[in-house]
């Protein structure tokens, strides 16, 4: 703000002006930079976890492997991937509200066992898996740099629809908690990402919230940034891959790589 300032008020037009009236130019434009600022600043910072803190395609791999061999069966990059795109079909039912957290959870399992030929009751699968993966955490590449570069400069939270008895366990084995202002899970908010209830949940809780200062940022558009476009406040893609945009669901941003982050939310 300071160079707009000097550079507006040693034009030489400015000075040939009567001394009472540059005062009053001088005011208006402090007054607009300074409103401006403030108008624009960003408080409240939400983070995704999974895929945007944490790498959770790493954990999930490591916990499933562990499962399948416990259970009989041989963890091949052919039955991991087969996984992933059933887990992944459930995750999307959930957003969508055709699913609940429950049969999502035991869905993927049965469906797995069904196309692998293997009798196993999904419901046991899904107990031993979730022990594990709540042990499991590997971060984002730059995860903890930005955590660090935030930390005392925002309103910290996290935001997930992951499942609260797995998140709280690698929330703690990682140690993170005492960086975040807030962590909410959508199974306690009871509500899941997308929906607008779920952002509610949060900002109800957080003291002189408000929307215009508040941002979500994730790797998900169909769960981070469509509900922070649900929700009224502005969302940030994460998407270091490069995956091409949806035309119905647009971020207000997008990055490649978290050490963008720090310099975008100093620009909005």
């Amino acid at each position: 703000m300071l160079t707009v300032i000097k550079e507006r008020f040693y034009s030489p037009l400015l000075f040939r002006l009567p001394l009472d009236l540059r005062a009053i130019i001088c005011y208006n434009f402090i007054s607009y930079d300074i409103h401006k600022s403030e108008a624009t600043l960003i408080k409240f910072v939400f983070l995704d976890l999974d895929d945007t803190i944490f790498d959770f395609h790493k954990s999930e791999g490591t916990a499933l492997s562990y499962t399948l061999r416990e259970l009989g069966i041989e963890p091949t990059a052919e039955t991991l991937k087969l996984y992933s795109k059933i887990n992944r079909e459930g995750w999307e039912m959930l957003e969508r509200g055709e699913a609940t957290r429950a049969e999502i959870l035991t869905r993927r399992f049965r469906i797995l066992f069904e196309k692998l030929g293997k009798d196993i009751p999904a419901a046991s699968a899904q107990a031993l898996y979730e022990k594990q993966l709540s042990k499991e955490y590997t971060y984002v590449d730059g995860a903890p740099e930005l955590i660090s570069a935030l930390l005392g400069k925002y309103k910290l939270y996290l935001a997930s629809n992951g499942t609260a008895r797995v998140q709280d366990g690698r929330i703690a084995i990682s140690g993170i908690a005492k960086f975040f202002d807030g962590i909410f899970i959508s199974e306690r908010i009871g509500h899941d990402k997308p929906s607008r209830e779920f952002f509610e949940g949060c900002f109800k809780t957080i003291p002189d919230f408000s929307h215009d200062e508040a941002i979500i940022i994730g790797d998900s558009l169909s769960s981070d940034i469509l509900g922070g476009k649900n929700a009224g406040i502005r969302t940030c893609l994460f998407n270091p891959n490069g995956k091409p945009l949806s035309a119905d669901i647009l971020p207000d941003y997008e990055i490649r790589e978290l050490s963008e982050i720090p310099t975008l939310l100093e620009k909005i």
